[in-house]
């Protein structure tokens, strides 16, 4: 089981780690089950862990940035893994047993950022992109940053919308049986399901997904901000719902799987526009 997480999403498939794609900036794991955007500058520690619970011996490997913050964890399914499970101690551990960590203070979440006086350039800009990974790079070059670019992009770009929408749509989604494509991450790791929805169960704060192979644990009462965003690119519109909390932190991006080399599909799009928007909510 891959499992990466932030403060208010817990994100968890069961796969093979396979097809992976080494590099100094980013790497990846590229598989129907498994897939992940890893950035190594932020992997910092690492433990083998063994813990006996109910039913025996539970494995995994879980790596943390440099203050000590979980960012992604493996957790070992298969019981015959003894001769692997060496393999990877004695290639990987430390040389010397570790009794204290040194963490590093943990950095405070980027304040949205956003410049008003740039806003006409940056909706010129935004119409040109060709690729949904060209927006970082166009805020970046503002000196913005994603969420204070919604702020600002106004229509036809984005939507502001209310809360309440996160169920909502992960309602329709599982009604309507399309695929989706859910991404939860912080700053060391990004996992990634593609797939339906099916199962939703609301307890307490937690809306949860608990799927076959795929299970996601949000704290609903974590989300403040939601925005509904429309890229362009070469292979059509790339709609997307993103949910922050309350200090500006992406807390998750859906998007709707294309088809025929298409990066939307018009169901998906359906669903987004029928989604409750902010002043409808306040005006309740």
């Amino acid at each position: 089981m891959a499992l990466t997480r932030n403060e208010s999403c817990v994100h968890e498939k069961i796969g093979v780690y396979d097809n992976y794609h080494t590099g100094h900036h980013a790497a990846m794991v590229l598989t129907e089950d498994i897939d992940l955007r890893i950035f190594p500058s932020h992997w910092r520690h690492a433990f083998a862990v063994e813990q006996e619970v109910e039913g025996g011996l539970r494995r995994s490997l879980q790596v943390f940035d440099a203050a000590g913050d979980s960012i992604h964890k493996v957790f070992v399914r298969d019981a015959d893994v003894d001769h692997a499970w060496a393999t990877i101690q004695s290639e990987i551990a430390l040389p010397d047993p570790v009794d204290h960590l040194a963490v590093a203070k943990r950095q405070p979440p980027e304040q949205p950022k956003s410049d008003a006086s740039k806003v006409e350039i940056l909706r010129k800009e935004w119409t040109r992109m060709t690729d949904t990974h060209q927006f970082m790079r166009l805020t970046s070059k503002l000196k913005m940053n994603r969420l204070g670019a919604y702020r600002i992009a106004g229509a036809p770009f984005v939507r502001a919308l209310a809360p309440s929408a996160v169920d909502v749509m992960l309602e329709t989604v599982r009604d309507r049986e399309i695929d989706v494509m859910l991404f939860v991450g912080n700053r060391g790791c990004i996992q990634i399901h593609t797939g339906p929805v099916r199962t939703l169960k609301k307890m307490g704060p937690w809306q949860n997904v608990l799927d076959p192979g795929f299970n996601l644990h949000l704290r609903s009462d974590h989300v403040a901000e939601v925005w509904a965003v429309d890229k362009p690119t070469q292979r059509g519109a790339a709609v997307s719902v993103e949910a922050f909390d309350a200090r500006g932190m992406l807390i998750f991006q859906m998007f709707g799987v294309g088809k025929e080399g298409r990066d939307s599909r018009p169901v998906w799009r359906e669903i987004v526009q029928a989604l409750p928007d902010l002043d409808m909510e306040a005006a309740v």
